[in-house]
This record gives structure tokens, C-alpha cells and sequence, in this order.
């Protein structure tokens, strides 16, 4: 038995596991892959207080995972297949866990376009992480499909190794930031196709061209490139929670000021959840209001 059980080992769940140690909670953190989650895919982190200049994704990772070992809480990687909120449980591959109280910090994953060629193509051209494979596109032709701050940063990215960097958006301007939309438009390698979507990626084994249609017209046409990477918002990782749970249509779970969920006990933090904003930081303003609502939950039921 467990005072806590957080899942999920990204910024919101490290930083639910903080709090939670120095409240002396005996916490155990579940995460399927490794620590960090999505935010891996990201090299750097310009907009972290406290770090002039930016941080290293995996150095902010690494020292959370530092403060969060002191404390003594427990750390498995394994993957949560299932929650019995009645009983407070939490079933693993390998374990079945109980708990006073859960937090979800499940997080989100990259949205597909969902257009012919993309899943054929996945690993041969087409990708959802600059971080990981623009080497793979040295002097290459590379399309990015999206429009907002992270498609600018991953395009700035991409262009460091890239021939050239064209932005396909479905709108007439970007999203972006102004300071990053004036990074983009500095930058020579960097070009635009704006009020366009792409229809189809098309090649043999790897990637050659995109389908792209106007959004105002019935134009189509062809444009060949080397990849594509793809950065059009995320979709919660809270499938195992639909009957379990109250969610939004788009799946995110609706949670209090306090970040408790429609289940008693049972709190949700960080971009799994239904909120405005989705960064680094309010995924750790997140977790440590989600480790308070818990302690106090636990602290009430105890008495």
C-alpha cells in the first residue's frame, strides 16, 4: 500500500513526485518508457525560468530525476494497463498497486495527419521529432506541416542541418510567437506555403513528394522533398481512463482548480489534462498542485 501512486514519469509527474516527498507521502511513480515523456523530443528549453540562455531537455529531466531520488521515492518502469478507481488500484504488465490516492500525468502524443502515404512512410521520410532524426536530413528537402511554436522551433532546428525547410499551414499566417515567427522569416532556408494543406505523402520506399491542396481553391499540386515532419498538437495518452473518468470530446480529462477528476482521489496534471496553455511549465505548476490536493485528501480521509 501506497500513500500516492503518480502515473507517468514526464515534467508534471517529477514534479508531483517533489512535492509529494517532502510532504513524506510514500510515493511510487509508474512510467511505461523513460523519464521525461514527450518533452524529450525537444533538444532545448528557451522559455524555463531561472535559465538564461535556455536549458538542455535532458539536463532539466536528469535533475529532477536527481531531486526526486533523494527524497526516496520509488521509481518503476512499467506500463499502466489499467485503473480501478473504486478500489484505488492500479494494474501494471507485471504488478497490481494500491493506492490512497492517483495522480494521472500520462501527457500527450503527437497528432497525425492521417493522409495516405503517412503511416507506410513513418520512419522512411516521415517524422514527428526534429530532435531525433534531422541529422537523417543533411542537405536534404525537408516539409514541416503546422504553424505553431513548436513547429517554428523544430523548423529553426531542422534548418541547421536541412537544405531547405518549407512550412505547409492550413491558415493564412502562423500561430507562432512573434519573436520566433521573426526567427523563421531571418532565417534564408527557411520558406512558406501558407492557406494549404498537404492531401497525401507519396514516394516508393521513403519519402519524394507531398500532395498539397489550397484551402481557398481546388488547386492541387506536387511538391517533392526529402521529408516530413509533422507538428500539429498533441492527443492525451488517457485512453485506458474513458469509462473510468469524466473527458473531454478530444479525450483531455476534466479536472478542478485543484486538479481533482470526477473520481475521489484521483487527481490529473500536466498536458493529459483539459487546460489552456500546454508547456514545460505549467505542466510543473501542475504537479505541484496536484501533490498538494492529494496530500490534503489523504490527510482528510486519515482522520
Amino acid at each position: 500500500m501506497y500513500d500516492l501512486i503518480i502515473i507517468g514519469g514526464g515534467p508534471a509527474g517529477l514534479t508531483a513526485a517533489l512535492y509529494a516527498g517532502r510532504s513524506r507521502l510514500k510515493t511510487l511513480l509508474l512510467e511505461k518508457l523513460s523519464l521525461g515523456g514527450q518533452i524529450l523530443k525537444s533538444e532545448f528549453i528557451e522559455n524555463f525560468p531561472g535559465f538564461p540562455g535556455g536549458v538542455s531537455t535532458q539536463d532539466l529531466i536528469n535533475r529532477m530525476h536527481e531531486q526526486v531520488k533523494q527524497l526516496g521515492v520509488k521509481i518503476e518502469l512499467e506500463e499502466v494497463l489499467g485503473l480501478d478507481s473504486k478500489a484505488m488500484q492500479v494494474k501494471t504488465e507485471l504488478n497490481t498497486y494500491s493506492a490512497k490516492s492517483i495522480i494521472i500525468a500520462t501527457g500527450a502524443r503527437a497528432r497525425k495527419l492521417n493522409v495516405p502515404g503517412e503511416e507506410r512512410l513513418t520512419g522512411r521520410g516521415v517524422s514527428y521529432c526534429a530532435t531525433c532524426d534531422a541529422a537523417f536530413f543533411k542537405d536534404k528537402r525537408v516539409v514541416v506541416a503546422g504553424g505553431g511554436n513548436t513547429v517554428a522551433e523544430e523548423a529553426i532546428y531542422l534548418a541547421r542541418f536541412a537544405k531547405s525547410v518549407t512550412i505547409i499551414h492550413r491558415r493564412d499566417n502562423l500561430r507562432a510567437s512573434a519573436i520566433l515567427q521573426g526567427r523563421l522569416k531571418e532565417n534564408k532556408k527557411i520558406h512558406f506555403i501558407l492557406s494549404h494543406i498537404i492531401t497525401e505523402i507519396a514516394g516508393a520506399n521513403k519519402v519524394e513528394s507531398v500532395k498539397i491542396k489550397g484551402v481557398f481553391s481546388a488547386e492541387e499540386k506536387t511538391f517533392a522533398c526529402d521529408g516530413v515532419f509533422i507538428f500539429i498538437g498533441y492527443e492525451p495518452e488517457t485512453e485506458i481512463f474513458k469509462k473510468k473518468l469524466k473527458l473531454e470530446e478530444t479525450g483531455f480529462i476534466i479536472a478542478g482548480n485543484d486538479l481533482s477528476t470526477s473520481e475521489e482521489g484521483i487527481f490529473a496534471c500536466g498536458d493529459c489534462r483539459a487546460k489552456s496553455l500546454y508547456q514545460v511549465i505549467t505542466a510543473c505548476g501542475d504537479g505541484a498542485v496536484a501533490a498538494d490536493s492529494a496530500n490534503k485528501y489523504i490527510e482528510k480521509k486519515g482522520k
